[in-house]
């Protein structure tokens, strides 16, 4: 389904994904210039950058209305970014080696899955379909399923 650029659909998560960037420039000015931030600032920005692409990324995902099983994989893909991020903001915890392992599995798992699809799957919004557009232009996938250019 085709979201128009401005409906709030579209705007929700592309103000959550602004938000995120915002947080991850504070991060990188922090690596320049820590005295300027108060202690523990970097566990928090790093966390708070990967929960919330994750939760922009649901939101992405949800806006689109995908039917229940094609919301595995974001779901997959949100938890890995979120095991990273319960690991980044409680480094100390006995579990962040745990939260650590957890996000590399589910990382892995998801581009496992990318690499195992169909070939002509329709495009589920991975990274790897990232620049494909559809030859048809009707917007529907029942004609449009696997007609797509580079």
């Amino acid at each position: 389904m085709s979201i128009d650029q401005r409906s709030p659909r579209r705007i929700v998560p592309l103000a959550l994904g602004v938000l995120t960037l915002v947080a991850v420039a504070l991060l990188f000015i922090q690596d320049v210039a820590p005295q300027l931030f108060p202690a523990r600032s970097h566990e928090l920005l790093a966390a708070t950058s990967l929960a919330m692409i994750a939760l922009a990324y649901l939101v992405f995902q949800l806006a689109r209305r995908p039917a229940l099983i094609d919301l595995a994989k974001p779901i997959l893909l949100a938890a890995a970014f979120l095991f990273w991020a319960a690991n980044q903001f409680w480094p100390n915890l006995p579990q962040a080696g745990l939260f650590n392992d957890i996000a590399i599995g589910l990382f892995v798992l998801d581009v496992f899955l990318v690499i195992a699809a169909k070939p002509g799957r329709a495009n589920d919004g991975s990274f790897a379909n990232f620049g494909e557009t559809r030859a048809c232009r009707c917007g529907c996938d029942c004609c449009c399923a696997g007609q797509r250019t580079a």
